[in-house]
């Protein structure tokens, strides 16, 4: 007998229109986030259309933000490729409901929101609370590099910016004069009516890039000026420091290092060390829950070090929560003494590394570091050196979903406060795709 197949019939039409709906099963990662968005408070993604915004008929901000939600927790972040998921992914479909926006209106929302993406993972963070996915009990720390929008190709030490400062400047005289004797011998030659004013394109290209040089030039110093008073410097210390005590400082006030790079593309970010080499960066904090791993507290810096920045994760997480965790893990990276103080003084239970990884320091003052001291012998305990080692398995497995799961590696938006707004929404999707079978199933 022939086989018998099942009914194929590709060009033909259904009496009724299907649903796509129907095509997606009922606990897909689309549906819920749709059904979360639609509980929070967009009031900040609606104000700017407030007035003539109705005439000219906006997408709604509701259908915008799922569509960019579901792309960053599925992998898709180019908003070129999230105008082609709309017409080609059903699951796009059903959250566009009939919209088709096209991928410049898909990015122009993002750089128009970005700074309210922070109010949208407070809330869903709340939520998390009140469903009682994140419990506050151990809260681990931890920070990670992700490449800027920039190459580290793009970018030129302080040592070598005067050097080509110099070499520029050398050049543009020359070629000033090349051309003023050049004016002048078309004027003896053709008469002075001519215009003969017109920059050589050498010139332009030269006069363009020493002026790129001496604005990163010009920020680097500013930057080291706002450090030195930090420092306690004054600009007419003459190299001392405060109180003549201590050698003196190498350098003049607000000079930087011959060493300091800045970038030409993204000047915000900075060279830091990643498992692919040096590169351009930004370093992603992150605070997460212990109970089911979700992002509670977000950070983003251009500092390539984590020094001084949790406490900043733990006043961010009292704020949104109206409470505190009971404990806090973080490694070596986050050793501060005001900082081991202040998690005594507000009685949470911490452990902090305060040496790296395969290394023991054991000559650390108790008068000068208290905390730090008390910190060391804590961790120097069976229970201490147990406790500590449950921060890798809560905090950086969090990244690797981030990396390797969503495949978010480098950021889209240039500036730290872009890039920022950016971080916002991975970790507010990461977040959603973790809460999802959780809150789906109990």
């Amino acid at each position: 007998m022939p086989t018998t197949f099942r009914p194929y019939a590709p060009d033909q039409d259904l009496l009724l229109p299907p649903s796509l709906r129907d095509w997606l099963a009922e606990d897909h990662l689309a549906y819920f986030i749709s059904d979360v968005v639609e509980e929070l408070d967009l009031s900040a993604f609606h104000a700017p259309y407030e007035g003539d915004g109705r005439r000219k008929m906006p997408y709604d901000p509701r259908m915008m933000l799922k569509v960019l939600i579901y792309g960053y927790a599925t992998g898709v972040f180019s908003s070129r490729k999230l105008a082609r998921k709309l017409e080609e992914d059903v699951a796009f479909r059903v959250l566009a409901a009939g919209n088709f926006p096209a991928h410049r209106t898909l990015c122009e929302f993002r750089k128009r929101h970005l700074e309210d993406f922070k109010s949208v993972f407070v809330q869903v963070v709340q939520i998390a609370r009140a469903a009682g996915l994140v419990s506050l009990g151990t809260l681990a720390v931890d920070g990670t590099k992700v490449r800027a929008n920039a190459s580290r190709h793009k970018a030129m030490s302080y040592e070598r910016m005067l050097a080509e400062e110099r070499r520029l400047r050398e050049e543009i005289d020359s070629l000033c004069t090349q051309a003023g004797q050049a004016d002048a011998a078309e004027d003896a030659q053709h008469g002075v009516d001519r215009r003969g004013d017109e920059l050589p394109d050498e010139l332009v290209h030269r006069q363009g890039r020493l002026d790129k040089i001496r604005e990163a030039k010009a920020r680097l110093e500013a930057e080291q000026r706002e450090a030195d008073r930090a420092r306690g410097r004054r600009p007419d210390d003459d190299r001392r420091p405060p109180g003549g005590r201590g050698p003196s400082y190498k350098r003049d006030f607000g000079v930087p290092e011959d060493k300091a790079q800045g970038n030409f593309t993204d000047p915000d970010s900075r060279i830091m060390k990643t498992g692919d080499g040096y590169q351009q960066c930004f370093n992603g904090q992150l605070a997460v829950d212990e109970d089911f791993q979700l992002i509670v507290a977000n950070e983003l810096t251009a500092n390539a070090s984590d020094h001084g920045v949790m406490m900043g994760l733990v006043d961010s997480l009292e704020e949104v929560l109206g409470a505190r965790p009971a404990q806090v893990l973080a490694d070596a990276g986050y050793r501060k003494e005001d900082d081991l103080q202040a998690l005594e003084a507000r009685e949470i239970d911490a452990y902090i590394s305060v040496a790296r990884e395969g290394h023991n320091e054991t000559d650390i003052a108790p008068q000068r570091f208290p905390a730090t001291h008390r910190m060391a012998e804590k961790l120097s305990t069976p229970d201490g050196r147990e406790r500590y080692r449950d921060r890798k398995h809560i905090v950086e497995a969090v990244h690797g979903w981030i990396k390797h799961v969503l495949g978010f590696r480098q950021f889209s938006i240039r500036g730290c406060a872009g890039a920022s707004g950016e971080w916002d929404l991975v970790c507010l999707a990461t977040n959603l795709r973790r809460m999802r079978p959780r809150m789906a199933f109990g």
